[in-house]
């Protein structure tokens, strides 16, 4: 999504609360839903199947932070079915940019689950949409509530944030009687960067922090891709991708994060490191 569209959005949604439009509806209603428009306007209107055996999405009903609200993603297609799924799309319907994420799943790593942090403005749906290798998509939701996610304050002063700007940290857990070169594991990579929403104040001049997030990340094992990841504003700051994957034994892991100002950042480790 381009910074142009996130400032639009982030304008749009500061002027319907300011200005009582009704567009953006107070906490804890469900008068308006937005669930319809978005299926035209981020899965250009195709048909929506079932995914209650294909996609599970878990967050907590209420979250404790609206800022940090952490979310897991999880496919549940049987051993035995031919397809697989190709990407499952995030979508927090009532966030200022609707589309958290969309996470593309490399052929051959085998990703089966997915955990981040998110920010949630407003009482919500959240859909998960996985599309498979049918072509067709199939969705889940739950319900969570929260709010003001998107405006909350940075945990980290500017100074912080900026010495911290593309460092990158890695850690893999081996599965319980799995070697370490090989079997199903499961991985963390975390980014520090702002991942400014466009919706937060600075506490000093008044004046909003113009958006400024990662909206790529992708993470090879050797040239093998096992991760890609499309992100938005949703995405809390620091961000902070945990993942299962199967090893086919690797020597390298690598990683490149890019963000809405065009920096690059890479970086690879051991595929036997769990340090930094």
């Amino acid at each position: 999504m381009t910074r142009s569209r996130v400032r639009l959005l982030c304008i749009t949604s500061l002027l319907a609360i300011g200005l009582g439009t009704g567009l953006t509806p107070a906490a804890g209603t469900d008068a308006y839903d937005p669930w319809p428009g978005l299926v035209q306007d981020i899965f250009n209107n195709r048909a929506m199947n079932d995914g209650s055996d294909v996609v599970a999405i878990e967050m907590p009903a209420r979250a404790e932070d609206a800022a940090i609200v952490p979310v897991t993603l999880r496919t549940k297609l049987s051993p035995a079915d031919g397809r697989r799924v190709v990407s499952i799309t995030l979508v927090i319907d009532k966030n200022p940019a609707p589309m958290a994420a969309k996470f593309a799943l490399g052929a051959d790593a085998n990703v089966s689950e997915i955990s981040t942090r998110v920010r949630v403005n407003n009482y919500t749906d959240v859909h998960a949409v996985a599309e498979l290798s049918d072509g067709k998509l199939y969705m889940t939701k739950t319900y969570v509530k929260a709010s003001g996610g998107c405006s909350a304050p940075a945990a980290k002063n500017a100074d912080d944030a900026k010495a911290r700007l593309g460092q990158m940290r890695y850690r893999q857990f081996a599965k319980t009687g799995q070697g370490p070169a090989s079997g199903t594991r499961e991985a963390q990579i975390m980014i520090g960067h702002p991942n400014n929403s466009g919706l937060q104040m600075d506490q000093v001049t008044q004046l909003y922090i113009p958006a400024f997030f990662v909206n790529e990340l992708r993470l090879w094992q050797d040239d093998s891709p096992v991760l890609a990841m499309e992100g938005g504003i949703s995405i809390s700051e620091d961000p902070n991708i945990r993942f299962t994957y199967v090893s086919n034994g690797a020597k390298r892991f690598r990683a490149e994060a890019k963000d809405t100002d065009g920096h690059v950042f890479q970086h690879e480790w051991k595929a036997d490191d769990s340090g930094t």
